[in-house]
């Protein structure tokens, strides 16, 4: 994988969300942040809804360059907010843009419990206080194979973790997403078996990879990527990656997972980026990054050969 020093990064290479939103469209989102009820955040400001067009929304400040970030150009800001696979609002990749506009992301809490030293109930404001903002370009590929890169904004997961004090039987950390049913229209369709919940063993979400995110392209999420807070482990296929989280608990044993439960055959617990297992209705070996034609070889982990040794022994064809 080829690594850049954030010194290396010009700003040249974040397309310009310029090139896709018109001067009317620009204006609009201006007006919408600037009236909108908002929470402020360390000098920042939170809109509590996220524009399906895209822009507009309120600048994170303060926010450093990660040595974790790929070279590879920027998928646009539009491609990215428009094209998304988010169940809990709709099953088309157009949905959740236009279906996510007035969800609300204030006020907002997460539930820190399990086993843990510290169970606490925390505003999600305090949580993205609990460490500097980072920018890191990564590369995001999901199972049907289309891929974006994307300068998500957060933090490891591991300053979190390391703040609860797990205790020793601990093994792995479970992610259970919001339910609301007066908010989310695709969680009335019965897709999956709601709330969305996911995991990581312990190891890997102790991995500095593994980013809580609440932010993108230098801006606060918007709705339709998972706002208020999210995961994005970029070496697993973007199911792994849960959405607007709500629990956080740490338990002894492998968690279900909502696609792991709804069909094991073809969404196992680990999910890591591998071209030579096959999902069992289409190959994994190449990929399509949007805005692009032809496709790419996928790369083993999604290119992320630091995580290599989490997995060392194992049988990655069974653990798929």
């Amino acid at each position: 994988m080829l690594i850049k020093k954030p010194s290396d990064i010009p700003s040249s290479e974040i397309t310009p969300k310029s090139l896709y939103l018109n001067r009317r469209k620009f204006l609009a989102g201006t007006a919408l942040a600037g009236a909108a009820a908002m929470t402020g955040v360390g000098g920042l400001a939170f809109p509590p809804a996220a524009r399906a067009d895209g822009g507009g929304l309120t600048k994170i400040n303060g926010i450093q360059k990660s040595p974790f970030s790929t070279t590879e150009a920027i998928t646009p800001y539009k491609d990215v907010t428009t094209y998304n696979n988010y169940y809990e609002f709709s099953t088309d990749k157009d949905g959740p843009s236009q279906l996510a506009t007035h969800f609300r992301t204030r006020p907002w809490t997460v539930t820190i419990d399990g086993l843990v030293a510290k169970k606490q109930v925390l505003d999600v404001d305090s949580i993205i206080k609990m460490a500097a903002p980072e920018e890191r370009i990564y590369r995001h590929r999901c199972v049907e194979g289309w891929s974006i890169v994307v300068p998500w904004v957060g933090f490891s997961l591991s300053e979190l973790i390391k703040r609860a004090q797990p205790l020793g039987k601990a093994q792995f950390v479970e992610f259970t997403t919001v339910y609301d049913l007066t908010q989310m229209p695709g969680q009335r369709e019965s897709v999956l078996q709601w709330p969305y919940t996911e995991g990581l063993r312990m190891d890997e979400a102790m991995h500095p990879l593994a980013l809580l995110c609440f932010g993108m392209y230098g801006e606060v999420l918007p709705n339709q990527d998972g706002a208020p807070l999210r995961m994005v482990v970029p070496w697993k296929y973007g199911f792994k990656s849960a959405k607007a989280l709500v629990r956080i608990k740490f338990v002894e044993h492998q968690p279900a997972t909502a696609w792991n439960t709804q069909t094991p055959r073809e969404y196992g617990f680990y999910s890591n980026v591998n071209p030579q297992v096959d999902h069992p209705r289409w190959s994994q070996a190449k990929e399509r990054r949007l805005g692009e034609f032809f496709k790419r070889p996928t790369l083993m982990f999604n290119g992320y050969d630091q995580v290599a040794s989490l997995y060392s022994g194992m049988d990655l064809k069974k653990n798929y």
